[in-house]
């Protein structure tokens, strides 16, 4: 294993390299702004990929664990470390900085360097939230991480991106309050430890662990986002602009569900068996009635983003039927939705670069004028809707036989998503992909170009590699999962 601090590097070096790219100064300089940032992504990128190769997958113990005394006075640490569960995700969000990066090279021409610069610190952020070990630590990348995402929104989103800017930012830290008293409880209770791991070991009685679980599970929905806490999402991505969406979707709402698995699961097992019924609601309420919302948007990207609430919904559900494989297909769904939806709103951001409007009647027979585009699209469509083959059938695959193994009637209503899926899907592809060209801003558009090519084909690559080889993302979580589900078994009110 290498003695390198690699996670501080994750972390640090977009941060510092964001900082470098607002040096630069103003517009002036966008290229080497532009330059810079895809540097600082690509080496941000590069020192992730060790954590794959030097990751031992036999145990579930934290890896490449790095410790300092921060705050001593309070026990505060610099703790960091990966286990299979956080692991992919540090790579994952380096990886999408770089799509986000090169997505946004001839788009975005205004305030240039502070628009990467945003997404390069945000990145390390991420990081940071994936790799805390310490709960202070943990809630100071975690709160920290809602600016550049607010900055991104209320600078360089659309008409009403203040308002949307401003309701996210409300909604999430309404939320983070109540998982910040949380946080100081449990210092108290285990006799003044930040540490998140010792935090599994505290012995709290029933009630405890009631008001424990409600607390993060406020602070976790409205991140993931849980119905009805969801409103905020679909006005958020309207209203980013398209790297903000694909942050928005491929990491940034897996930071609620990587909350529930990290501090609610391990740390009040029994509150979490006792409410499984409310969670099992909520998520089944997301997938289906969600879903039929889906049905009826008439703006692509609010589509997207229903879906996305949808998709959320099974991983929540796989975390709350207690077992292996339920809780695996969870996470494989969280990473592959961070490419699929990534995908699907880079896509309609190349659409709405060349027309200008996100309104599925604005378009019709775009396979005409845009047949590469149309084939990346139709695949990542397909991926949206969970076909077999592709990474966004796998996660609900093993989400649904969990649930079905479970309850077969939980497991059927999770089932329908499949259907609607299909359904909202294939009636946007139709209407924009398919038929005859519509209008005259269709019959002007122009195919990707090489940059847009490249984005695509690399996202593509990862949709059907995963899907047609999942075992590289799965066998690193065997220990880690199996290891908390015996952890909710033994701590299991009897």
């Amino acid at each position: 294993m290498s003695e390198a601090p690699l996670l501080s590097l994750a972390i640090w070096i977009p941060i510092l390299a964001g900082f470098a790219v607002l040096a630069t100064g103003g517009d002036r300089n966008a290229p080497l702004a532009r330059m810079l940032a895809l540097a600082g992504a690509l080496v941000g990128f590069a020192v992730t990929l060790p954590l794959y190769a030097g990751f031992d997958p036999t145990t579930p113990a934290m890896q490449f664990v790095e410790q300092h005394t921060w705050i001593a006075r309070f026990n505060i640490h610099y703790l960091l470390g990966v286990d299979g569960i956080s692991m992919l995700f540090v790579i994952l969000n380096s990886f999408i900085t770089v799509i986000v990066v090169l997505a946004g090279w001839q788009v975005i021409d205004n305030k240039v360097a502070q628009y990467n610069a945003a997404f390069l610190i945000m990145s390390g952020l991420l990081n940071g939230i994936f790799s805390a070990l310490d709960g202070v630590l943990f809630y100071v990348f975690f709160e920290a991480s809602l600016i550049p995402l607010y900055l991104i929104i209320g600078i360089w989103g659309g008409a009403n991106r203040i308002y949307a800017a401003f309701k996210f930012f409300l909604f999430t830290l309404a939320g983070s309050l109540l998982l910040l008293i949380a946080i100081l409880y449990l210092f108290f209770s285990s006799g003044g430890s930040f540490a998140i791991l010792d935090w599994h070991q505290v012995p709290l009685d029933a009630q405890e662990q009631f008001w424990i679980f409600l607390a993060f599970l406020v602070a976790f929905a409205v991140k993931i986002p849980m119905w009805p806490v969801h409103t905020w999402l679909p006005d958020a991505h309207v209203e980013a602009p398209t790297g903000g969406s694909i942050v928005l979707a491929a990491i940034a709402l897996k930071l609620g569900a990587y909350g529930l698995v990290r501090f609610s699961l391990p740390i009040t097992p029994d509150a979490a068996h006792e409410l499984t019924w409310l969670i099992v609601a909520m998520s089944l309420i997301a997938i289906v009635y969600i879903g039929f919302v889906a049905l009826v948007q008439e703006d692509m990207k609010k589509l997207v983003a229903y879906s996305s609430i949808a998709h959320m919904g099974f991983v929540t559900l796989g975390f709350f039927v207690f077992s292996a494989i339920g809780i695996e297909g969870a996470l494989v769904q969280m990473i592959s939705h961070g490419f699929v939806s990534g995908a699907m709103f880079f896509c309609i951001g190349v659409m709405y670069d060349r027309v200008h409007s996100r309104r599925i009647a604005d378009y019709g027979g775009v396979v005409n004028t845009m047949p590469k585009f149309a084939a990346f699209f139709m695949l990542f469509a397909m991926a949206n809707a969970g076909l077999p083959a592709t990474s966004g059938f796998v996660g609900e695959f093993m989400v649904i036989l969990a649930a079905v193994q479970s309850n077969f009637w939980v497991g059927f209503a999770a089932a329908t998503t499949l259907i609607l899926g299909a359904a909202y899907t294939l009636w946007m592809v139709k209407r924009v992909i398919f038929g005859a060209v519509a209008n005259h801003h269709v019959a002007a558009l122009t195919d990707v170009n090489a940059r847009e090519f490249a984005i695509l084909a690399l996202l593509a690559v990862t949709v059907l590699g995963m899907g047609l080889y999942p075992q590289p993302f799965t066998e690193v979580m065997h220990s880690s999962v199996n290891e908390l589900v015996r952890h909710i078994a033994v701590s299991k009110i009897q």
